[in-house]
């Protein structure tokens, strides 16, 4: 036991030997760390001073690069300032001295006027002195006097005036009849178009009559199917060599015409084939329609047409109207408007147009109670033509008024295109009764003898009684006739009508 207690007193007395010695060595350790650190913290403490130093020093740098520009713009506006203030100055003093110009000016002004104010007064008082002298000696006074002087110069000014006016209506109507001769002839000559006449029925020919058995088919098939499909009827009769394609729209002939060319060229004719080559034949006529509508307006030089416009244009190449052919009638409309719009300096592009398009309202099917001119100008307001071309389309047969100069020349230019001889073409029945209405009408007034109706109904002849109609009533009766014969009949062109009366004194010798 006692060992025991002895042993751990010895142990206990070395542990605290080792615990002082351990702690010795650790306060020694410390403080060198301790001795470290705060000459760490030295150093960062005196670098950062520095750092903090430099930026305090930049700072400052830059703020006295501030003032210093600062500056300098301050000294350059006071610079600015004080020039202007010595412009002001030298301005006042400028403005100063033209003021006191002016006051000068003023102050002769009024003493000129005061001058010429008594003058005036001495002029005045001369006047009248000479005015009641000269009334003393004429003894009339000055009001008589003007007005006796008033009245001749009148009475020598209107005579002067009315001699001078009739000469010039005179000249005028010379010249201006020269003129408009002049133009209408020079359009006429400068612009040739071939006539090409019509008819509502087509002559197809064939090779031999034996294909007209396979044109008709078994028990006539064939034909009921091309008349089905085309709406034109197919004559076929004892002409050798020929089958006639009969029907009121040239357009339909046309395709029929073509399909049975296709059709007699391929050999293969039946019900099935025929409606297949008619409904091509049908494309490709549209698309022809459409390429000469392009093609004219390329060759007439027309641009900004609407493609249904276009397509119109194209489709009068398949019209006809009184024979003459509807496309060519418009050309030749066309080229005649711009020439004698040309001519009179007017806008030859628009007149050119206007003539290209006044007779679209024939091509349409539609709104048949319509004049064509009406037609014609309400597709042209649809498709944004202008209102002077949509005006002369309308008013071209006198539907509406005319509200342009360009609706006149395209009214007489179409007059010119049909009247021309061999363009158009007439019944001979209508052609007959309209020659005898002629005669008939003229013979309805009283006084007249004879009537006839000469160059192909252009000229009315109309033979009076010189008892029973003067020179002057003859004069009114040309004009009646001339009124009646335009407000109750149509015609192509323009009538002329020439009242005869003459005397005959009759004697014989036995």
């Amino acid at each position: 036991m006692n060992v025991i207690i002895v042993g751990v007193i010895a142990f206990l007395v070395g542990g605290g030997a080792t615990y002082l010695v351990s702690t010795t060595l650790f306060k020694s350790k410390s403080d060198r760390l301790k001795k470290n650190a705060e000459n760490e913290s030295e150093v960062i403490k005196k670098k950062k001073m520095l750092e903090a130093k430099e930026h305090f020093l930049q700072l400052k740098a830059e703020h006295e690069k501030v003032v210093n520009e600062r500056n300098s713009k301050l000294a350059q506006a006071e610079s600015r300032i004080r020039q202007k203030e010595s412009a002001l100055s030298q301005r006042m003093e400028e403005t100063q001295r033209k003021s006191r110009d002016i006051d000068n000016l003023r102050d002769n002004l009024k003493n000129q006027i005061e001058i010429a104010a008594r003058k005036q007064e001495d002029l005045e008082k001369a006047h009248k002195q000479q005015v009641e002298q000269l009334e003393t000696i004429s003894g009339l006074s000055a009001e008589n006097a003007k007005g006796q002087l008033l009245e001749s110069l009148k009475s020598e000014a209107r005579s002067e005036s009315m001699t001078f006016i009739n000469d010039i209506v005179d000249e005028a109507k010379l010249t201006a009849s020269k003129e408009a001769k002049r133009i209408v002839l020079q359009t006429i000559q400068r612009v040739a178009t071939e006539a090409a006449i019509e008819n509502s029925v087509t002559v197809f020919r064939i090779e031999n009559d034996e294909m007209k058995g396979r044109i008709i088919g078994r028990e006539g098939r064939n034909i009921r199917a091309l008349e089905a499909a085309t709406g034109v009827e197919i004559i076929v009769d004892d002409t050798p060599e020929s089958i006639i394609l009969s029907g009121f729209d040239p357009v339909r002939r046309e395709v029929a015409r073509l399909a049975l060319h296709q059709l007699v060229v391929d050999g293969r004719i039946h019900p099935a084939r025929i409606e297949d080559v008619v409904n091509k034949i049908h494309k490709q006529v549209e698309e022809e329609m459409a390429e000469a509508g392009k093609r004219t307006a390329i060759d007439l030089g027309i641009q900004g047409l609407h493609p249904e416009l276009i397509r119109i244009i194209g489709k009068m190449k398949y019209r006809s109207s009184y024979g003459q052919n509807l496309l060519q009638h418009s050309r030749e409309v066309a080229n005649l408007s711009a020439i004698m719009a040309a001519e009179l300096g007017l806008n030859p592009k628009l007149a050119k147009r206007a003539g290209l398009l006044h007779d679209i309202g024939k091509v349409p099917d539609d709104e048949p109670e319509l004049p064509h001119a009406i037609i014609g100008m309400k597709l042209a307001e649809r498709y944004k033509e202008k209102p002077e071309i949509c005006n002369a389309i309308g008013s071209h047969h006198e539907e509406i008024e005319m509200t342009t100069l360009i609706a006149p020349i395209v009214q007489v230019c179409d007059a010119i295109s049909g009247a021309r001889p061999g363009a158009r073409r007439e019944v001979v029945d209508s052609y007959i009764k309209r020659l005898k209405e002629l005669e008939s009408l003229a013979l309805s007034y009283p006084g007249v003898t004879k009537t006839f109706a000469i160059q192909a109904g252009r000229e009315l002849r109309v033979i009076v009684g010189s008892e029973k109609v003067s020179d002057i009533e003859a004069e009114s009766l040309s004009y009646d006739i001339a009124k009646k014969i335009q407000d109750e009949m149509t015609y192509p062109g323009q009538v002329k009508i020439t009242v005869i009366r003459e005397t005959r004194a009759i004697s014989y010798a036995k």
